[in-house]
């Protein structure tokens, strides 16, 4: 047992010495197992300087529409009857009419590639971006196709860690007070925060938008610099007896390990959620202060400040929960208030990073789980489409102003240069200096791969 005495010594520990003395105690342990390694998969490591330090994955939850933003399509097939698949359970053949594209595309910068109404701001960025206008993927339904684009594996037969996680458990920390891999936002599974059979230790640490970025980091008003300094001591004896009496329990490390991060999280995140020393110009260049864009401006305005300091992978989630705010089956315009909501924000991220000089070892990605069918759902909405859409790039050596791949002339398929979702994820391990082949781990004698299917890296796009 532990002697309640000597939990509560008598006088004040010294902030300084606390902090050097728990080193080896409840913040040693997540130093020891998260952030004092380079990363588990050595061999896993390119040769030579990876061109980005870190990624920023927008996820926009739902299925964004493809051929009504990035891959414009004539109307000349409008009121056309095509043959159509089923989305989800029902796989049955059915006929239904093509819709028309209600959208206007307009010619961006210097390479002259088209991007609808709805996405000016990101027009005015196209020439640092490439867009793959051809990828697909074999879901379609909402959960199986998140999944299969944060796994790479169809189907969940086990628990399979999330491309953060590999990334996180590949490469290790860049900055020990702070996590390796965060999300930001609402996912709309689960899964896009799992660390899976690689352990809970490698999971997303979930950040939230607003002025509290992270829950209950910031000590309760009122508490005494003497009271926290006890308090941290009793953790620390606790927190070693637990760990005796419970080390084998994985998820239970992990928790403990959770809190003993968010101890040294105190020490820099703080500074980092603090947007008061950002200039307003800044701030306006993400849209902060303007109603609908304030709340995606400032979780992008964030991933930058973690960018800064080395975060590795920081996943950002747009209108998660349910299907995602993006599935437009009722009718195809509720996309507009949507893309109001991040056009503004990721043009200026674009310009933010580039401006700062970030741009160039930062891969910016954005994507969705699925694109969305050509022909009608209720008369003005969409279909969920995994056999053709798009994801745009930039950043971390990426080459800017490209288009790789095409869907057919409607957009339902991807027909020219077609690229798995696993090709993305191939593409984003190379840009980070990770060999996807060799993204292995063996689990009670069996070996999981990263990467299963596909081409490998879309070279065509990158530097």
């Amino acid at each position: 047992m532990i002697d309640p005495s000597k939990l509560y010594p008598c006088g004040r520990i010294a902030r300084r010495r606390f902090l050097v003395r728990s080193a080896g105690g409840f913040l040693g342990s997540a130093l020891g197992s998260l952030w004092a390694n380079a990363g588990q998969l050595p061999d896993a490591r390119l040769p030579g300087q990876a061109p980005a330090k870190s990624v920023i994955y927008l996820f926009l939850c739902g299925g964004l529409s493809h051929i009504d933003t990035f891959d414009p399509k004539d109307n000349k097939h409008a009121g056309k009857i095509m043959d159509a698949i089923g989305f989800g359970d029902n796989n049955a053949p059915m006929k239904r009419p093509v819709i028309p594209i209600l959208r206007t595309y307009k010619q961006y910068g210097q390479s002259g590639i088209p991007v609808s109404d709805w996405f000016p701001n990101v027009g005015g960025v196209i020439d640092e971006m490439a867009v793959v206008r051809s990828m697909y993927c074999h879901q379609t339904n909402h959960f199986p196709a998140v999944l299969e684009g944060a796994t790479g594996k169809p189907l969940r037969q086990f628990e399979h860690p999330t491309l953060g996680s590999w990334v996180s458990y590949a490469l290790g920390t860049a900055n020990k007070n702070l996590p390796t891999f965060v999300n930001i936002g609402r996912p709309s599974s689960p899964v896009q925060l799992t660390g899976g059979y690689l352990g809970a230790s490698y999971s997303a640490t979930p950040f939230q938008p607003g002025d509290t970025p992270i829950p209950d980091l910031v000590p309760p008003k009122g508490a005494s610099a003497k009271e926290r300094d006890r308090q941290a001591e009793s953790l620390h004896e606790l927190n070693k007896q637990f760990r005796e009496d419970y080390a084998m329990e994985s998820e239970i490390a992990a928790r403990t390990r959770a809190f003993e991060l968010a101890g040294n999280m105190m020490l820099t995140a703080p500074k980092i959620v603090d947007f008061s020393t950002e200039a307003q110009h800044v701030k306006e260049l993400y849209g902060i202060g303007t109603k609908e864009t304030d709340d995606f401006g400032r979780q992008l305005l964030l991933a930058r400040r973690l960018v800064e300091n080395d975060v590795r992978f920081i996943q950002i989630c747009h209108s998660g929960g349910g299907n995602g705010g993006w599935d437009a089956h009722d009718d195809i315009r509720t996309h507009g208030p949507l893309c109001r909501a991040v056009d503004r924000p990721i043009a200026g991220l674009i310009q933010d990073l580039k401006q700062r000089g970030l741009l160039d070892n930062t891969l910016v990605v954005l994507t969705s789980e699925f694109g969305r069918t050509p022909w009608s759902q209720n008369t003005t909405g969409r279909d969920h489409n995994g056999k053709g859409f798009t994801t745009l790039l930039a950043g971390g050596g990426v080459k800017g102003g490209v288009i790789e791949g095409a869907t057919d002339e409607v957009g339902y398929q991807a027909v020219e240069k077609p690229h798995y979702i696993s090709d993305l994820q191939s593409t984003i391990l190379k840009q980070v200096g990770l060999n996807h082949k060799k993204m292995d781990f063996v689990l009670n004698g069996r070996p999981f791969h990263l990467i299963e299917e596909g081409l490998g890296p879309i070279n065509a796009i990158l530097k």
